[in-house]
Parts: structure tokens; sequence; C-alpha cells
């Protein structure tokens, strides 16, 4: 079957092939061959620095909810960040997440301070944000100070699910709106889901493909849903992992230049090679203070640096 665009953007088209695993493997070939035509064999690697898990929202699905009283806070200070890109700079990374909770103890004046500091120290790096929701004002300032990216994931572009993930003060209009203004200041845009989060249906996961497709970012983050502890969800089933590798290839088949970049690598091998042979070509690598990794929303699993490249080596990619 020959997935042109025309038939992925058919959104009748596009649930019947969501709900079969009978195309993945043509999905597979197509999404494997056009990411090597738009990148070659190189798949990128981003190191992770979770600064904060304090947060002021109370998203269902998410560990750092504030009124999760079973979870140690803590927030790096920027000497701590600098540490982390040291040492990750020590290892070849150039390119850096720091993430963290939506959390007002650093203001847009702090966060600026802790860019230009980066910035100084490692001027060749390339730093994406993802602290949440700010203003057009914050935003600018921080594209201004230096950050290359910003990467705001918006969960799901449908009303009706979006609430049912999060709390009543949360408004959908809010975070797309913050998405348009990241993109028209000049970032690096990049938004996300979580596939097989509660509620969710295949009319939601296609109407976020197609919604993806006409925002076209620079990155998009494709996770699983994976239930926590402590959270609403919690007893909820993670979602499907052929489900994510499905939505992986048919975003890699309409944007054959965006970065997709998947926490599946976190899982094992195996399922981190059947997401780059989807199209995935970005894979974290957590950094964090050791001290303070175990205590952040993280599903990462650190792993020796070494050991991920040599396994990117056998399947025919290096790591850059």
């Amino acid at each position: 079957m020959e997935f042109t665009t025309d038939i992925l953007l058919n959104k009748d088209n596009l649930k019947k092939i969501l709900q079969t695993n009978k195309y993945d493997q043509f999905l597979k070939d197509r999404a494997q061959e056009t990411a090597l035509s738009s990148y070659g064999n190189k798949i990128f690697v981003k190191g992770q620095i979770n600064f904060t898990n304090h947060c002021k929202n109370d998203c269902y699905y998410c560990r750092l909810m504030k009124s999760n009283t079973n979870i140690e806070r803590y927030r790096l200070n920027t000497d701590e960040i600098l540490d982390c890109y040291k040492k990750a700079n020590k290892l070849g990374i150039k390119s850096f997440l720091l993430q963290g909770g939506d959390d007002g103890f650093y203001s847009n004046a702090k966060i600026v301070e802790i860019i230009k500091a980066i910035k100084s120290n490692f001027p060749q790096t390339s730093l994406t944000l993802s602290i949440g929701e700010r203003s057009y004002e914050a935003y600018k300032s921080f594209y201004d100070a230096g950050a290359d990216s910003y990467l705001l994931r918006h969960k799901s572009c449908t009303l009706d699910h979006y609430t049912k993930l999060h709390p009543e003060e949360m408004s959908l209009f809010t975070r797309l709106n913050c998405l348009k203004n990241i993109k028209l200041i000049g970032f690096q845009t990049g938004c996300g889901i979580m596939v097989g989060s509660p509620y969710q249906t295949i009319d939601n996961i296609a109407d976020d493909i197609l919604y993806m497709y006409d925002f076209n970012p620079e990155l998009i983050e494709i996770r699983p849903f994976i239930s926590q502890k402590d959270t609403i969800f919690q007893y909820q089933p993670s979602g499907s992992i052929d489900m994510t590798l499905r939505v992986i290839a048919i975003m890699r088949i309409l944007l054959p230049t965006t970065l997709i970049l998947t926490t599946l690598n976190t899982f094992n091998k195996n399922i981190r090679e059947k997401a780059i042979l989807s199209g995935a070509n970005v894979l974290i690598h957590n950094i964090s203070h050791q001290y303070y990794i175990k205590k952040h929303n993280s599903h990462n699993k650190s792993e020796n640096l070494k050991h991920l490249k040599n396994h990117i080596s056998d399947i025919g990619y290096i790591l850059v």
C-alpha cells in the first residue's frame, strides 16, 4: 500500500490505518526511508536536565502534580545546572533539554539569567526549554537571551479529551495559544502527545496527527502514556507501544524533516530500535544530578552513553 500524504490526511483513512496492525510494516518501511532521505543515518542525542519537580498544576497523569504529598521536591540552582552541562559536554553532548514543572519560583528574570549563564559558558550548545505556559513577553525574553527551542507538549488538541486529563483551571485554548506565540517569536517549536492516555479515542489520535501536521513544528515528542503512582490515573492501563510506533511512523511520513523525539529509548534497546526504525531520530539521555533523577517525574533510566552509541551503531546508525 502506498501511504501518500493525501491518503494520511484523510481522517477516515487515518482512523482505519490506526485501528489495525496490518499496515505497520508498510508504515515503518516508508517512515524509515523518509527519515534516511532527510537525515541520513544520524540519530541525535539530547541531554535532559530536570531542574525542578515543583509544579503549580494538578494534571491528572503527572506525579509532579501539586497535590502529591508523597514526592520529595527539589530545585537546582544555576551552578548545579552548569555542572550538569559541564559533565555532559565532556561526553560530547551538544544539545540539551532543560525542563521542569511549571514552577513560579523560577521567575522569568531567573530563567533569563540561567539561559545567559548557559550560553556564556557553553556557546556552542543548543538549548531547548520546557517549562510550561508563560506569557508572550516571557517567551520573547527567553528567546532574546539565547534559548533555541521550546517544547510545550499539548497532550491533546481535542477539548473534550483535554478536559478529562486536566483540572478545570487549565485551558486548552491557553495551551494552543502559547504554542502559537512560541512559534511566532521564532523558536524552533515543539509539541507532543501521550498515546493511550485515559479516555483517548482513535478519533482523538487522528485529530492530534492532523493538528501536528497543520502546525508543522520543528520538533514533536510522541510517547506512550505511562500510569504513575500517586496520580489520579495511577490505576489506568499504560498506552500501547505498537500504537505509539504507528503514530511515530505516520508523523515521519507526514513531516519528513521534523525532529521526532521519543522516550521509548528508555524502555529497552529492542523498543528503542523499533522507534528509530519507525522514524524517530532524537533520543533523550538523562544527565541530571544522580541524586535528583529518582525524585523527578521521568521515565528515563540513565544509560551509559557509550552503550547507547554502540547499540545505535549496531543497527546501522550513528549518534550525534
